[in-house]
């Protein structure tokens, strides 16, 4: 067994050339964000559409976080094996909270440019945020997410401190107190999710509601993140690392799984438009109609088409997942289109369809934040456990 790892594991960090790709990412996202705000400083139209061009791009970068900690505490709690030499790269991935809670910080700036139950005026003419108020009310919208970015902060360092540090000590102590808490971790993880989806997205249009869409959000989060993985995966092998360590049999099951949630992403979906239309209230309605209407209809027949349709063909042949060069591809378009799905709930309520380059910059440059924290990380720590006491399952693992 000691023969097997040694010759199949791939025991680098991507060191300095991580650090040069966290350095550069930095510089990139920086210079891209720095753009979008002295464009909305200086022209109306930029700063009519920053902040939420912002919060698209935050929604999106979060949702990878969250994605990838979804699949690192699902493995320890199942006790997968197969999953081993691929969590690392989610742990680094799921670790992103506190970049995420500076990241979080312009949008307190828009607050009252995003949500108008945030004027005290507008809620005292509207019957319906007034019932409302307990919860949609400032203080009590601060408390809570102060309290879903610590606990997500908390989550996501617990499991990369853990697991690094099982590569050194080889404890499989460590091991254990990580599937100890991963089925209460799991249950707050659903429980902060779908209250940030309603609070961060939902709340967007108050006198809207939908009890599934906090779902929505995360079945798009976890397909968002399936992609990154798979779509790091064999650029990191391209670039030479990690490439008898990660094999077609490790791509497949990504595979699978990105396939898996593409399905459920696209059920949710119907589920919530199916259950507005056959309801036909008014209050529901308006939602749908904003996001049929001119443009955004457009983008939602792209959604139907690129984000469930075609994926949904071209990932169901099983000789596709079995091939790294060719599962890029689709895992790499799933990665966009989780933008442009997340752009779909936010901008109706803000006006036009129409593409703004400050959407580009914040998509970028958010992107590069986060990614520099990631490859900081990649620099430090082997991007496979080292000691993980299911790794051998994992290195010889082969579907049937």
């Amino acid at each position: 067994m000691t023969a097997i790892v040694e010759l199949m594991l791939d025991r680098r960090s991507l060191g300095e050339v991580g650090a040069k790709l966290a350095r550069a990412s930095l510089g990139f996202g920086g210079v891209c964000v720095a753009l979008a705000a002295i464009g909305a400083w200086l022209w109306e139209p930029w700063r009519e559409r920053f902040f939420p061009a912002y919060l698209t791009a935050f929604s999106w970068v979060l949702s990878l976080t969250l994605g990838a900690l979804f699949f690192v505490i699902l493995q320890h709690l199942v006790r997968a094996g197969w999953s081993v030499v691929v969590r690392r790269l989610a742990e680094f991935f799921a670790a992103q909270g506190p970049v995420l809670v500076v990241l979080a910080l312009p949008l307190l700036l828009g607050l009252h440019e995003l949500y108008h139950w945030t004027h005290p005026e507008v809620v005292a003419a509207d019957p319906v945020l007034l019932g409302k108020k307990p919860y949609l009310n400032l203080p009590f919208f601060l408390l809570r997410l102060v309290f879903y970015f610590a606990f997500w902060s908390w989550a996501g360092r617990f499991y990369y401190r853990n697991s690094v540090q099982q590569d050194e000590t080889g404890d499989v102590a460590l091991t254990e107190a990580m599937q100890r808490r991963a089925a209460p971790v799991m249950l707050l993880y659903a429980l902060t999710v779908t209250f940030a989806a309603f609070d961060l997205l939902m709340s967007l249009n108050p006198h809207w509601y939908s009890t599934i869409f906090g779902v929505y959000y995360f079945s798009g989060a976890v397909v968002g993140a399936f992609a990154l993985l798979i779509s790091a995966g064999v650029l990191l092998q391209r670039a030479g690392y990690l490439r008898r360590t990660v094999t077609r049999e490790h791509y497949h099951d990504l595979g699978k799984l990105l396939f898996a949630f593409v399905v459920f992403w696209a059920y949710i979906a119907f589920s919530q438009f199916m259950l507005i239309w056959y309801g036909n209230i008014p209050e529901e309605t308006t939602w749908i109609l904003k996001r049929t209407a001119g443009g955004y209809g457009i983008i939602g027949l792209i959604l139907l088409f690129g984000h469930f349709i075609v994926p949904f063909a071209v990932l169901l042949p099983r000789s596709v997942k079995r091939a790294p060069g060719t599962l890029f591809y689709p895992a790499l378009w799933l990665l966009v289109v989780h933008y442009l799905d997340l752009y779909w709930l936010v901008m109706p309520e803000f006006g036009s369809a129409t593409p703004h380059l400050v959407d580009v910059l914040l998509a970028l440059g958010l992107g590069g934040l986060w990614l520099s924290g990631a490859a900081r990380l990649s620099s430090r720590h082997a991007l496979a456990p080292q000691k993980d006491p299911r790794l051998v399952e994992s290195l010889t693992f082969e579907n049937a």
